[in-house]
C-alpha cells in the first residue's frame, strides 16, 4: 500500500470511531459536544486529500 492509501485508511478509521463516540454519547450533552468536534476535526483533516493541487 502507498503512504497516501494508508493515511486515508487511518482517517476513515478515525471517522468510524468518531461516529461510534457520537452514537454512544446520545443523551449526554458534554460527551456529544466533544464527539461532534472530534468528528468535524477528522473531516477537516481529510480535506487536503480530496482537494485538487492547483496551488503548486
Amino acid at each position: 500500500m502507498k503512504n497516501r492509501q494508508i493515511n486515508i485508511l487511518g482517517w476513515i478509521l478515525f471517522i468510524v470511531s468518531a461516529i461510534g463516540f457520537l452514537i454512544s454519547s446520545i443523551g449526554n450533552f458534554w460527551a456529544m459536544f466533544g464527539s461532534v468536534f472530534f468528528f468535524v476535526a477528522c473531516i477537516v483533516f481529510l480535506i487536503p486529500y480530496f482537494k485538487t493541487n492547483n496551488e503548486e
